[in-house]
């Protein structure tokens, strides 16, 4: 019964838990897990692990193909969150995004080396086909109930996610789980079906601001204007560090941003703007990291949601410039640093 994957079912922003007495049919809350959403085809004789993407996840994660071979009850299709957690110097467990993110790599030996080293786990949260019977219209409350079912006894490192109604739990989660690497909450219509590709579904991160310096700017992939700003910010000893980018900027402010921030721009002895690369991602490699290099003396202030080691782990919305700000003070010091939280305490 070879299954066809559908695209996820998505989710769009809200500012703050919402009130299941608001939404017909109630709520069900879930913790937001920082991974790769993946969409799980076992059909009995097969796996195959589906992406949000184009890319299939099944040669990646050859440990996770084993484990649902040998551990999964019977054919079934799942949605979840593939995820790496690895032990932090105070002794719990997190997810680290910078672990998980080096399993995608071209290299058959390095992807058997890195799933030995640093071993993925995946963290179920909905069911859409079991056996025959696919699931996809049933109301999340009944595929909810079918998975526990399914999962039931099932061990490490196939996990079932947890789940609450009650909206005061959720707000808790919020806060607590951020030191176990995840990154908010998301809330499911208990009475909705399945929709692929639709957002039906709503996540709440968190959000802070920082102030930044802006380092330098990438050309827009229009060739025109600027694409994105390269922020950072400066450690103890004085030294600036990369620590993100901003874009999403309209046609006529990437033009107009060339303009503002030509007097920044850092020449040559020619008067030939100097330019630098920064590190490539595995999941653009063709992509072009030049960028144009700037004096470090505008400040901005950003909106954020969690960082990943030294370095914002999403692209960051600007909020205004900051022309009072020195850029000098713009230090790491400045940045929340949430209490550790044990990643086993969240999947108990």
């Amino acid at each position: 019964m070879p299954y066809d994957i559908p695209a996820p079912m998505l989710a769009k922003a809200v500012a703050a838990v919402p009130d299941p007495a608001a939404t017909t049919g109630g709520l069900g809350f879930e913790p937001k897990w920082d991974g790769f959403r993946a969409l799980v085809a076992w059909d009995g004789a097969a796996v195959e692990i589906g992406s949000r993407g184009a890319k299939p996840f099944t040669r990646y994660f050859p440990e996770l193909v084993a484990a649902f071979a040998e551990l999964l009850p019977g054919p079934c299709l799942l949605d979840g969150e593939i995820v790496v957690a690895l032990p932090s110097a105070d002794g719990t467990r997190r997810l680290s995004w910078e672990a998980l993110s080096q399993r995608i790599h071209p290299a058959a030996s390095r992807v058997a080396l890195l799933s030995a080293e640093t071993p993925a786990m995946f963290v179920a949260f909905d069911l859409l086909a079991r056996g025959d019977e696919s699931l996809q219209s049933a109301p999340f409350a009944a595929r909810r109930a079918a998975l526990e079912l399914l999962l039931a006894g099932v061990p490490h490192p196939i996990h079932l996610t947890r789940t609450t109604r009650e909206r005061e739990v959720a707000e808790g989660w919020l806060s607590r789980f951020e030191g176990a690497g995840l990154d908010g909450v998301v809330a499911k219509p208990l009475d909705q079906p399945y929709t692929p590709g639709k957002r039906t579904m709503f996540k709440v991160k968190h959000a802070r601001t920082a102030d930044v310096v802006l380092r330098g700017y990438r050309v827009h992939k229009s060739g025109t204007g600027v694409g994105s700003l390269l922020l950072g910010l400066y450690d103890d000893s004085g030294e600036l560090h990369n620590v993100g980018g901003a874009s999403a900027f309209s046609d006529v402010r990437r033009r107009e941003l060339v303009d503002e921030l030509a007097p920044l721009v850092v020449t040559n002895a020619e008067g030939t703007p100097v330019t630098g690369a920064s590190e490539r991602s595995r999941f653009s490699a063709s992509t072009d990291r030049s960028f144009v290099r700037l004096r470090p003396e505008r400040v901005l202030e950003v909106r954020y949601d969690q960082l990943e080691g030294r370095r914002f782990r999403h692209t960051v919305q600007v909020d205004r410039w900051r022309p009072d700000r020195d850029p000098r003070s713009c230090t790491f010091a400045q940045l929340e640093h949430v209490s550790a939280y044990d990643l086993a305490d969240v999947l108990d």
